[in-house]
This record gives structure tokens, C-alpha cells and sequence, in this order.
């Protein structure tokens, strides 16, 4: 027998067999031992009817006047009689017998003391140097029926008190294991990235320990994870500046030499320098989506921040190439402000990168706070974008661009409780690629992209 998976279905089953089997056992042997002394006294009961029976069956026969005929005792009251008796003399003659005595049943005088048949217990007694002899007899099925009735009375218990007992162990085995099961509930109630130690404090001493180790594992796992974060941001950081002093010396290189080939090595140097500014500004970036704070104790309108990004995008050589759509009413939302920017500008970048060049990109933020970014393009393999949020993930190894920038935002998603959603070709069209994430706001807290979805 294979035990169920559930500590509480095995510790429900494992004691209600327990039990069981000790029940009918103790039963049982409360039958064995009751069957036994029930045994003992009707035998004591049919010695003692014939010993108090045969003084008496003396002084009748003595008193009465001599004949031939066995006299039988007229019955006084209808009733189940279950011992019987016949009184004999030496020579086996019937003297005197109950109402209802079968004298066939009685076996042959034997001595005083117990004799039994396959259908009666016999006890004899005799009397003035053995002419007056009784026989008292007991059906042996007076004794089967009364043995059932114990028996009956120690098995019928077991039907009512076995399933009020088992019921009793589960919810006595549920009670116990509710500290475990708030336990588990904690824990799969948190954010993937939700690390901090979970309160065990009323946890049975055998499960405590377990909790105080993998809190313990969540601290190590949570200080690896925060040293490798501070280990990128300061790395990008610290580059920032020596980044900028080598751009300007090959811009000075440049607008110093003559030599064509050596102002061609100075710009590829210089664009080498760009990529590797913006590769570190991502990873800033990276870092902190996935560990810094998302969402603040205030809201503000995520519209304006919207308009901070395109205006702001506007003035690169990709200018007026973003349209924007913006929710007629305010969009408000505990979301950081700057993480929103850092969001809607990964993404305006991929759809300028790698979308077509002479066609606009669509930036939609509506009211419940979808907020879509759409380009026009050749469609991307369905293979090619379930891989685009890894990191350092490019659509095409021909194309520009750091790998990060969908991961970033994808990034962001996961930390407000969303997800990013990634369609090409774009809805209703046939080619084209769109981004879309539904953001927390005040009107619809529960961050869901059901409204994205709904929209394709």
C-alpha cells in the first residue's frame, strides 16, 4: 500500500489504522476473556440449580404415595425456559421432570458432574446413596446466543466510535498542521524575487529547523544576488567617467590629424567607446530594475513621464519617428516614476532600433495603464521572440544594440507583479512587432495583462 504524499492524509491514516487495529484486537480479547467467565458461571449456575433443586425433588418423592408414573411439574407461567431437569433413580426410572424436559436428550446417569453433548451442558447430582439422582441440562445455544450478544456489544462500539474517532485524529492532525500550512502558504504567496526570511515562529519544533535553513539559504541566496547587482552598477558606474575621457580623446584625435586613416581608426574607436557607454548604462539599469524599490507610497501621473521620454527622444537624430497616445484623463500610479522612464525608453529604443526606418512608432498609455509600444518591421519567428527578454538577446546578429534592452523591461514587469507581452506579427496586421505591459494604477491595482491580451 502506497501512503499519500500529504503529511496530514499519512498521519490521518497511519493513526486511524493504528487505532482501529487496536480496537478490534482489545475487543476481541475482551471477547475471548468474557466468553471464558461467562463459561465459568453458567456452569456454576447449572451446579447450583441441581444442588438446589434435588433436596427439594427428595422430600417430594418421599412424601408422595408409591407409584409407577413419573410426575412432571405443571408449568405456573409461560416462560422461556432454558434449563430443564429430570430426577431418576437407580434404576433410570423418571421420578420426576420440568414441564418442558425432553427425557431423550438426557444422557445416560454417569456419576455427579458436568457431561455435554453437541446440543446441551449436563450437570448431575445425586441423593440418598445415589437412588435419587438429577440431571440438569442447558442448550448450548442459550450460551452461543448470549456469547453473540457480547460480541455484538464490543463490535457495534466500533461503527460508531471508530469514524467519530478517525474524525476526531483529522481534525486533531489538521489543527496541528495549521502553523505548517500558513507556512507554505507564506511561502508560495512571494514574488519570485522575494527573498527576505520567512517568519516561522510558530512553527512545531521538528519544522523549525527546516524553516531557519532555507530562511538562512534565502539570506545567502538574497546576498549573492544583491553583490552581483551593486557588483554591475558599480562596475557600470565607475566606467562612466573614463568612458567619457577616452570619447574625447579620440574626438580630439580626430579633429587634430590630417591623416585620413587615422581619423577613420579615431571614429571607430570613438563609436567602439558609445557602445560600451551605453552597454554600461543598461546594466545601471538592469540592476536597477531587478533590485532596486518599483513602487513608492505615492502615485503620480504616468503620462507626464511619457512625454518626458518621447520629447526627449525627439531631440536625437531619430526625431518625430514617435507618435504618442496619451489617456485623456490622468494615469495614476504608485509605479516609480523613473522606472517607468527607464521602461518606456528601452522600449522606444528596440522599436527604433529595429524597426522599419521609415515607418513611425506607436506609444499608446491608456487609462487602465496598457501601455504599448508598436513598430512596423519584417514579423520575427515566434522561436526568436519567446528569447528576446534573455538577456544579451538580439532578434538578428546583423543588428545593433546591447541585448538588454527587452530584458530590462521585461525585468520591470516581473517586480510590479506583470509581465511583458510580446507579439509580431502586431494585432490585425501582418507584419510589425508590438511590446505591451499592463501597469499598476490606482483604478486597477492587480497588475494583469488580460488587457493586452483582450486588445490582441
Amino acid at each position: 500500500m502506497r501512503l499519500p504524499r500529504s503529511l496530514q492524509a499519512r498521519l490521518g491514516v497511519s493513526i486511524g489504522a493504528l487505532l482501529t487495529l487496536l480496537w478490534i484486537a482489545a475487543a476481541s480479547v475482551t471477547a475471548i476473556v468474557l466468553r471464558h467467565e461467562m463459561q465459568e458461571v453458567f456452569d456454576s449456575t447449572l451446579q447450583e440449580t441441581a444442588q438446589r433443586l434435588l433436596p427439594l425433588a427428595v422430600l417430594d418423592i418421599v412424601d408422595r404415595e408409591a407409584d409407577d408414573d413419573a410426575q412432571r411439574l405443571a408449568q405456573i407461567r409461560e416462560h422461556d425456559e432454558h434449563f430443564t431437569y429430570v430426577v431418576r433413580d437407580a434404576m433410570g426410572q423418571i421420578l420426576l421432570q420440568s414441564h418442558t424436559a425432553d427425557p431423550l436428550i438426557f444422557p445416560t446417569y454417569d456419576g455427579p458432574g458436568f457431561a455435554q453433548t453437541a446440543t446441551h451442558r449436563f450437570y448431575s447430582e445425586e441423593a440418598l446413596r445415589g437412588t435419587v439422582r438429577i440431571t440438569v441440562a442447558e442448550p448450548m445455544e442459550h450460551r452461543a446466543a448470549i456469547a453473540r450478544d457480547i460480541q455484538m456489544g464490543l463490535g457495534l462500539p466500533v461503527l460508531v466510535v471508530i469514524p467519530v474517532a478517525l474524525l476526531a485524529v483529522v481534525l486533531a492532525v489538521r489543527a496541528n498542521l495549521a502553523p505548517l500550512r500558513r507556512f507554505r502558504e507564506r511561502l508560495e504567496a512571494r514574488h519570485a524575487r522575494d527573498l527576505s526570511p520567512v517568519p516561522a515562529r510558530d512553527l512545531p519544533a521538528e519544522i523549525a529547523p527546516i524553516a531557519a535553513t532555507l530562511s538562512g539559504l534565502l539570506d545567502r541566496l538574497k546576498a549573492a544576488f544583491d553583490a552581483e547587482r551593486n557588483f554591475a552598477a558599480n562596475a557600470a558606474h565607475e566606467l562612466r567617467t573614463p568612458l567619457a575621457g577616452a570619447i574625447a580623446q579620440a574626438q580630439r584625435l580626430r579633429s587634430e590629424t590630417a591623416d585620413p586613416q587615422a581619423e577613420r581608426r579615431a571614429g571607430e574607436i570613438e563609436a567602439t567607446l558609445k557602445r560600451l557607454t551605453r552597454l554600461a548604462e543598461r546594466l545601471m539599469q538592469l540592476a536597477r530594475a531587478e533590485g532596486g524599490r518599483l513602487r513608492l507610497d505615492r502615485s503620480s501621473d504616468l503620462r507626464l513621464v511619457a512625454r518626458v521620454v518621447v520629447d526627449d527622444i525627439d531631440r536625437t537624430p531619430t526625431r518625430d519617428r514617435v507618435t504618442l497616445t496619451l489617456a485623456g484623463r490622468p494615469v495614476m500610479s504608485d509605479l516609480d516614476p523613473d522606472a517607468f522612464g527607464i521602461l518606456c525608453r528601452n522600449l522606444v529604443d528596440n522599436a527604433l532600433r529595429h524597426g522599419a526606418a521609415t515607418s513611425p512608432v506607436e506609444v499608446t498609455l491608456s487609462e487602465s495603464g496598457l501601455l504599448t509600444v508598436a513598430n512596423e518591421g519584417p514579423v520575427v519567428p515566434a522561436e526568436t521572440l519567446s528569447r528576446l527578454t534573455t538577456r544579451f538577446e538580439r532578434a538578428s546578429q546583423h543588428t545593433s544594440g546591447s541585448g538588454l534592452g527587452l530584458a530590462i523591461a521585461a525585468a520591470i514587469a516581473d517586480r510590479i507583479g506583470s509581465r511583458l507581452v510580446l507579439r509580431s506579427p502586431r494585432p490585425g496586421k501582418s507584419s510589425g512587432f508590438e511590446a505591451a505591459v499592463t501597469l499598476p494604477t490606482s483604478a486597477s491595482p492587480a497588475a494583469s495583462i488580460a488587457g493586452a491580451d483582450a486588445k490582441g
